[in-house]
């Protein structure tokens, strides 16, 4: 084996056996290359092997921070499935579906809890929690190598990290020489089973990938091979790429610039995308193409057409196929026969409230008075399916993107521009096509009467979320004509005043009674940035302020999912698409629970609505309280899961269907069919149920597979757009930085910390060693974890200051870019410069 093979970082957290093979191969230079991962099950043994329960199928999740560590969710719902490194992970990667087999009781993960607290118990250790809210793992030592690598990876260039996997694999061939010596005591001792099943989390091993979820595309550089003499480094380079949950990757030396080879510190800085092609069993290292050069790493429009890459995001332009399929007589106008089939709302007093920037406006609102003191509200979505006809190049083009994406400068629509901005968006002062929802309501949100069906408005004017805010603000205030963007002569300023008014108030009821029964809202904070117009480097960058004019708009968006949701299962009850939030999860959750008595946290976690009141009952209102119930509100999000489509017949049991957030029985997409493809499909749904559409065509088996895909497209649309975010913030700090901020810690391991930088939002892992301390301890003061600190004083002769850390504690840090591309470190400030 080569070097640079031997360094790759797929070898961290291989089994013991594998890594000392590795090892003495390499050391002695001889011996036939052996199997690194073992074959894949055949499809007839994995069928039957399903069948018999022996196997377990799920979505395949690598920890971002500690490649090794790979998670399945469990059959029952429990504790996830462990896989400990890359060997036993057998060349999947994250996001794809697999199939594993469990490994034997005695390779089981021991996790640390009073149960197991015995000194005689296999894999107790002192002072050496991992996390405070993470199991002990049985191998660990006193001095965990994971936490050094991401010193290292954070902070270093390649090389450091080659340094930090090689202290790290031979670490842990020592630490596994113990662990025998474990194994063989707990034989000694008994059967595993005599302990808690709390003391234990099961491990698994990957026999085979059901389906490649991941894009296989990767960000990242190219070097050439260590042994430059070798055949192998004559005809290949060598590929790193930037997330180090992917294996590295051999590139054909052909495939890299002609002057590669002579000049490879050229290229040191410039980002490339790497396709991989093939990964065999006897190798460490995949085997890819080399695509296209991005251009330099840390610059933004390179590193975003990076991100789009490896997630799997089509940005490219719309072919002429699917452009045909939109209307091509331009300017377009609603034909006549349509004012025949939908109810004419244009004089109707209807609006629109959307971020100042956006185009793509597909809700807009209503709220007309009655005489007997109630309301008529109506909720006005774009009529997406009707320019969208089921099986056209369009629809399947728009069904494959399923979301539109949206990055800090720009998006990437689902659909062709001319829908998206034009002929869907409601623009002011133009007929535009859409599907109504209805209400006759009281002001207390009592619903009266409700209609939906296709019709036709005219938004009087586009009003942006600071508009309605000065509006609800000021409710007495004159709004000026020069205060609001043009509006149409229909309707008077103070008509679309009073509306906003109106919408305001019934919202806020809305809202009162859907916390009071039982609706949880975990707000995490988003960064916005603002652009330089010329070179579109952020200038300034602030957290997103959720107002009143934001939780309007909300309440009727909900409303109307709601009653839609149960009109089309009402109909369609085997064909309905829905979406549902499953519960927390189960030992996740109790860990929290433990954790919060241990903290002296009363939180109520009986259900959604019990933890949201105390959530928000937890703190005075000191001007730190945000900053701490920011910290608990991402604690409690952790046992969260994701919200899922799903089509009604592939589940038979209805309590499935529940949304725990919500906490309501139904729910669905409905107002955001622009962005949106579930939303166009619920569209159809509803068109069909009332008779005003084609009949219904897609069988559930269909619809269960576009709601598969729609989820798997959001899941990675939700990840670009928070990758979008880091770069712009990691260029923002270079541009502007350092940044000095307040922080709050919000979790504490043996020999680092995270903190919420809460002039920003981020988060940021700090690292002991990377701080001038004398010393550091960590201990458990009964289960609240604590990090004492010992800085080097300033002045010889002085003593070392002493600093705690635990959660919620205050400290000082600023914000500095590395050398490393989109790289910056959080730097704690001693206690002494506080």
């Amino acid at each position: 084996m080569h070097n640079s093979e031997f360094l790759s970082p797929v070898q961290s957290g291989t089994q013991r056996g594998t890594n000392r093979s590795i090892l003495n191969n390499k050391k002695s230079g001889k011996g036939k290359k052996k199997s690194v991962f073992e074959a894949y099950m055949t499809k007839e043994e994995v069928s039957a092997g399903l069948k018999r329960g022996e196997l377990i199928q799920g979505p395949l999740r690598i920890n971002p921070k500690k490649f090794h560590e790979a998670y399945l969710p469990s059959p029952d719902g429990v504790r996830d499935l462990f896989i400990d490194g890359v060997v036993p992970r057998n060349r999947a990667l994250n996001g794809d579906v697999v199939v594993v087999k469990l490994l034997p009781q005695e390779q089981w993960k021991v996790l640390k809890n009073d149960v197991c607290e015995d000194d005689d118990t296999p894999g107790h250790s002192t002072g050496n929690k991992q996390h405070a809210l993470s199991p002990h793992l049985m191998k660990s030592s006193a001095k965990n190598p994971d936490l050094i690598i991401e010193a290292k990876v954070d902070s270093s260039a390649e090389d450091g990290h080659e340094s930090a996997l090689i202290g790290c694999l031979q670490k842990e061939i020592k630490d596994q020489d113990k662990l025998g010596a474990i194994e063989e005591k707990t034989s000694k001792q008994g059967d595993p089973k005599t302990f808690s099943d709390d003391c234990f989390q099961k491990t698994a091993k990957v026999v085979y990938i059901l389906e490649k979820k991941h894009s296989r595309a990767a960000t990242g550089f190219i070097k050439p091979l260590s042994d430059k003499s070798s055949d192998l480094a004559r005809k290949r380079a060598l590929f790193s790429p930037v997330d180090h949950r992917l294996p590295r990757i051999y590139v054909p030396l052909g495939d890299c610039p002609h002057d590669f080879a002579i000049h490879p510190e050229t290229y040191a800085n410039t980002l490339f995308i790497c396709s991989i092609t093939a990964w065999r069993d006897d190798s460490n290292f995949a085997e890819g193409k080399l695509m296209k050069s991005l251009g330099q790493a840390g610059e933004i429009e390179p590193e975003t057409e990076g991100i789009l890459v490896e997630y799997g995001v089509d940005f490219s332009d719309f072919p002429d196929k699917v452009l045909q399929c939109l209307p091509q007589d331009l300017p377009w106008t609603i034909p006549q026969e349509e004012f025949q089939k939908r109810k004419d709302l244009r004089n109707e007093c209807i609006f629109t409230i959307d971020p100042a920037t956006a185009r793509d406006l597909d809700d807009a609102l209503s709220c007309k008075p009655l005489p007997d003191g109630n309301f008529e509200v109506g909720v006005h979505i774009a009529d997406v399916s009707y320019f969208v006809a089921e099986g056209s190049a369009l629809d399947i083009m728009a069904s494959e993107r399923a979301t539109s994406v949206y990055l800090v400068q720009k998006v990437i629509p689902m659909l062709p521009r001319l829908l998206c901005e034009e002929l869907c968006s409601l623009n002011p002062m133009t007929d535009r096509l859409t599907f109504s929802v209805i209400w006759k309501i009281t002001p207390q949100g009592e619903i009266l009467d409700e209609w939906f069906g296709r019709s036709v408005i005219c938004s009087c004017v586009k009003l942006s979320y600071d508009h309605a805010q000065n509006m609800i603000n000021h409710p007495d205030k004159k709004i000026e004509q020069h205060e609001l963007p043009p509006v149409s002569p229909q309707h008077t300023i103070n008509e679309i005043h009073q509306a906003v008014l109106n919408l305001h108030l019934i919202a806020q009821n809305l809202r009162k009674q859907r916390f009071d029964d039982g609706a949880l809202r975990l707000d995490q904070l988003k960064l916005t940035f603002t652009l330089d117009k010329e070179s579109g480097l952020p200038q300034g960058c602030y957290i997103y302020q959720y107002r009143d004019s934001n939780k309007l708009v909300e309440e009727f968006m909900l409303l109307a999912n709601m009653a839609v949701a149960h009109h089309i299962y009402r109909r369609f009850p085997e064909e309905a698409l829905l979406r549902r939030h499953p519960p927390p999860q189960t030992k996740m959750l109790n860990d929290l629970i433990e954790f919060c008595d241990q903290m002296g946290l009363q939180l109520d976690f009986t259900s959604s609505g019990t933890l949201h009141k105390s959530l928000n009952d937890q703190f005075e209102t000191d001007e730190y309280s945000a900053a701490r119930k920011e910290v608990l509100t991402n604690m409690c999000s952790r046992p969260m899961q994701m919200a899922v489509y799903f089509c009604t017949g592939a589940l038979k049991d209805e309590t499935l269907f529940h949304h725990y957030a919500l906490n309501v029985p139904l729910y669905t997409h409905f107002t955001s069919p622009i962005r949106r493809f579930a939303d166009v499909i619920v569209h159809r749904l509803l068109a069909a149920s009332l008779g005003c559409g084609p009949p219904l065509k897609m069988p559930k088996e269909v619809i269960q597979k576009q709601a598969d895909h729609c989820n798997d497209r959001k899941t990675a649309s939700k990840r670009v757009q928070e990758l979008s975010a880091e770069l712009f913030f990691s260029v923002f700090v270079k541009e502007c930085g350092p940044l000095e901020s307040e922080a709050m810690v919000m979790g504490v391991l043996n020999e680092a910390f995270d903190v919420i930088v809460l002039r920003f939002g981020v988060q940021k892992r700090i690292y002991c060693n990377s701080l001038p301390l004398v010393n550091s301890h960590f201990q458990q003061v009964g289960k609240r974890p604590e990090l004492t600190l010992l800085w080097e004083p300033e002045k010889k002769g002085e003593e070392p200051v002493r600093q705690v850390i635990s959660i919620f504690t205050l400290v000082e840090v600023v914000l500095k870019s590395d050398n490393v591309p989109l790289k910056y470190t959080a730097v704690l400030k001693s206690p002494e410069a506080q």
